[in-house]
């Protein structure tokens, strides 16, 4: 295995046999309830998934996200909150994820570095350069294959999300939310061929068909197609070079997710915080 170096960490290059998908969204979007029916699906097909969250996923990443969200933690500076992320992350990111993807698994991850980006630049308002030399380091130089961006109006998801109480996050109020998401618009407009941005409106099984839709091309399991080939390997797309913009491929048409054994079950019910 290769390495590659970002700073004075070693960044480590995925012998990618598997994928790596992010789900990204402000709060209340829906991301985890989709998360949920997305791993369901592709139990249904046969593959191998490892379904994560940011932050935690690990015994010590779900001890920062305790710290995080804790509502009592109101003092907690900016800056101090963007490194207890970065630190939730290169754990999860060197314990977990890096050995799914080696072995072949699916690795579907609710949040990822672009919400560092979107909540902590755009929204914190914290230095643009700060927060993507951060992100380098605590990814450990790991980007997703595909990130799917539930795309939502941030009053509805703002009202979505604090229906049962809020955390720290959420007290931070529905300016914050939309800063957040423009933020992540810039994203997806600069990256065009990672990020993805779906329309979050509609029931469960619209937003899933969507997502099926875009995931097709990287997941051919999904639609019955042949396995595509494996890469050689994964290295940083963080942060992607000035001026380079890559053509959206179209993705292959795709069939019977709907059919699916695993689709026809039950949906789960919505996350009371909306995902």
């Amino acid at each position: 295995m290769s390495q590659a170096t970002y700073g004075s960490a070693k960044a480590p290059a995925v012998p990618a046999r598997g994928a790596f998908v992010s789900l990204e969204g402000i709060d209340g979007s829906g991301k985890s309830t989709q998360a949920a029916l997305l791993a369901r699906l592709m139990e249904g097909v046969g593959l191998e998934v490892v379904s994560l969250r940011e932050p935690g996923g690990t015994q010590v990443s779900e001890k920062v996200r305790s710290i995080l969200l804790d509502p009592a933690n109101d003092m907690m500076a900016d800056e101090c909150e963007l490194l207890l992320y970065e630190a939730s992350r290169a754990q999860l990111v060197r314990q977990v994820i890096v050995p799914a993807l080696a072995r072949g698994a699916v690795v579907l991850c609710d949040r990822y570095y672009d919400s560092t980006y979107a909540y902590q630049h755009g929204g914190r308002g914290l230095d643009e350069g700060l927060v993507r030399r951060c992100n380098e380091l605590g990814s450990c130089g790991l980007s997703p294959d595909l990130t799917l961006l539930l795309d939502i109006d941030p009053a509805l998801g703002f009202e979505r999300a604090t229906r049962g109480g809020v955390d720290r996050m959420e007290e931070a109020g529905l300016a914050f939310q939309r800063r957040t998401r423009d933020a992540y618009l810039r994203l997806a407009t600069e990256e065009p061929a990672r990020v993805r941005v779906i329309d979050a409106r509609g029931s469960q099984r619209e937003v899933l068909g969507r997502l099926v839709g875009e995931l097709v091309a990287l997941l051919p399991a999904l639609s019955g197609g042949p396995e595509r080939p494996p890469p050689q390997g994964r290295r940083v797309a963080w942060p992607p070079r000035a001026g380079t913009r890559c053509s959206r491929p179209s993705p292959p048409r795709w069939r019977g997710w709907a059919s699916s054994p695993a689709c026809a079950r039950s949906s789960p019910p919505p996350s009371p915080r909306g995902g």
